[in-house]
Parts: C-alpha cells; structure tokens; sequence
C-alpha cells in the first residue's frame, strides 16, 4: 500500500479529485504523509530529530507545569458545584499549548489555527465550508512562516525554515515545508485532545478501573495505552491506495475479495482496537489490566507516528494531574447525553461535563 495519490490513486491520476473535495486537504498534502518510498524518508527525515524519545521526555516538567496552570481554571470555573467543559478546559488546551509551542505559534494566534483545525475535521461540512476552511489554514500558517522568516525563534518552524532557505539538509521546496507544518499543526492539535478525552471518560464511566491505578495495580501508562486502544484518538484517516492488487483471502482476510491496484483505502484504526479475534470477547470492554493493549492508533511500519512519545507523556501527565487534583471528579451528565465529535476521522466527545466533587 502507498499513501501517495499522485502516483497510485487512480481517481487523482485521471483528474477527478478537485478542491471542493471534502477531504481533500487530508490527501492533497506534499508532505511525509502522503509519501511513498524514499520521497517519505526524505520528507520524515528534517522532522524526526525534533521527535525523539529523549527530547519528548525532557519536556516533562514544562507539560506538568501548564497542566497545573489549566487546573487552576477549572477550579475556578467548577466552584461551587458548576459544570465544567473539562474538553474546553483542559483536554484541548493543554497538548494545543504544547505543539503550538514547539512549532512557535504566537500566542495570540493559537485559538485561531485550533478553530480552523477543528473545522478541518469537521467531515460533516458541506464542500463550501471544507474549501473555505482549507483556504483559512493555508492563510494563516503562510503568515505564520512569513512571520518567522522575519523573527526566528527557537522553534520548529524556524528551523525548518532555515534548513529550506539556507539548502544545508531538509531539501524541502516551499510547498513542502508548509505542508509538513500543517500535518504538525494539525496531528498535534486533534490527536492527543481525543486522547485525553477518551481517557478521562473511560476512567470516569469505569470507577473500578480508575480505583486500580490509585491503588497501585495499574500505572496512568496502562489508562493511556487502553485508551489508544479501545478507543483510537483517530477512528479513520484518509486513505492508503493498494500498489497493486490486494486478495484478502490471501492475506488473512475474507476468501473472494481483492483490493484493485490504484483503489483507496480507509484504515478503520477504531476497528481494529475492538477486533474480538485479537483480543477476545471482552475487545469492546475497558480493561487496564488487559495483558494485551497492542493497537494501532499511532500506525504502523515507516508512518508510524512521530508525535507517539509526546502524545503518550502528555496523557500520562494530564491524567495524573486532573486525577490528582480532584480525585472526586464526576461525569455531569448522562452517558447517553454525551455527543461525538461531528467527524468520522477524529474520536471524541463534543463536550465533555464534568463537576468537580
């Protein structure tokens, strides 16, 4: 499979996927995303070194300190009993504040690129609204590198920028290097928000299981990992394109179906974490204890997430703060009252209420 429309998707070869595409900003991309072969290690590759396991878990006192920031708003917000936004509040703002932080994102201008990567993902748009959307990201993260090349920072969209400018490694053409920050941007901003919500109200529909990692039987690394699993921040991402023809049957899957060469492919992240034939007939229960929480929310093989480490510390962090600092914390509402994120990529919660105890 290939992840690169240009050359095997046999839909955009023949000139059929245009603008007004829904989904088009997710495929469109020239970014290591959407590459195949040695145009993704190329594309990977200037991005990586800022990704590594070590530099994410340097970061982990700066993440404990803006989770404790956060909490001390939605202190203040839940006193007295009142219903906290805890997505708004908390789940959101924090991995929001870290990447944009990494990428150099003005402060000012945070809340603008999450409102714009909110309607991104918003599959629910009609194709005016999706195209209106993907011309304000292009708007804003072009002033954003603009800004940048005036100001450097110690960022990375400066360095990137001055890896393209000066010639001395990334190789990135300008579309590249716009498009590499806006998969950043747009990774960093949604995954990880899904992945705290999901969490926290995992742990919150699950008393019991919330009581085994206070009691010392499951570490806030196990909540995170059963979350990923049993509910993949990302349910599906557009898409994959079979390189050549693809007989299930021959593959593990069911006997008389072929994928055709050129044919896209949606990848059901959210499916495969609840496969019974993998994890038994309790898949679709959560279970931090479970022996196996292998998953594949992050991916798999050369586009495995780069971001893994990161969005990993920060759950972890989040958790244990929020749990910490209100250890009688409550769902407001009913679970029936709860509303996804209108999306069939991202896997959230709309809202999520939550009084303080």
């Amino acid at each position: 499979m290939s992840k690169d429309p240009r050359q095997h998707w046999t839909r955009w070869i023949n000139g059929e996927i245009t603008p007004e595409w829904p989904l088009y900003v997710f495929v469109a991309l020239r970014s290591m995303l959407t590459a195949y072969g040695s145009e993704h290690k190329r594309l990977r590759s200037p991005v990586a070194k800022a990704f590594t396991a070590r530099r994410m878990a340097a970061l982990r006192p700066h993440i404990e300190g803006i989770a404790q920031e956060l909490l001390d708003g939605v202190e203040d917000a839940g006193r007295g009993g009142a219903v906290v936004d805890l997505r708004a509040a908390y789940c959101s703002p924090l991995p929001v504040r870290v990447v944009s932080e990494l990428l150099g994102v003005p402060e000012e201008r945070r809340g603008e690129f999450r409102a714009i990567v909110d309607e991104l993902f918003r599959t629910s748009a009609a194709p005016e609204e999706a195209a209106a959307a993907n011309a304000r990201l292009y708007t804003a993260m072009d002033g954003l590198v603009t800004a940048k090349r005036a100001a450097p920072g110690d960022d990375l969209t400066s360095a990137l920028i001055a890896a393209r400018d000066d010639g001395s490694g990334a190789r990135l053409s300008e579309e590249e290097l716009v498009d590499t920050l806006v998969v950043l941007i747009g990774a960093g901003h949604e995954t990880t928000v899904n992945l705290i919500d999901n969490a926290v109200h995992a742990l919150l529909t699950h008393p019991g299981q919330l009581a085994l990692v206070r009691d010392g039987h499951a570490s806030w690394e196990d909540v995170v990992e059963e979350a990923l699993r049993l509910r993949a921040p990302v349910a599906n991402l557009p898409l994959r394109y079979a390189v050549e023809d693809l007989p299930l049957g021959e593959l593990g899957g069911p006997a008389g179906v072929t994928i055709g060469k050129g044919e896209a492919i949606l990848a059901a992240y959210a499916a495969a974490g609840q496969d019974p034939e993998k994890y038994g007939p309790d898949a679709d229960v959560f279970d931090v204890t479970r022996g196996d929480k292998e998953h594949l929310a992050f991916g798999h093989g050369v586009h495995y997430c780069l971001g893994a480490s990161l969005a990993r510390l920060e759950a972890a962090v989040a958790l244990s703060a929020l749990f910490g600092r209100f250890p009688g914390l409550t769902l407001a509402v009913a679970e029936d009252e709860l509303r996804p994120v209108e999306s069939f990529i991202s896997h959230g919660h709309l809202c999520l209420p939550v009084r303080l105890g």
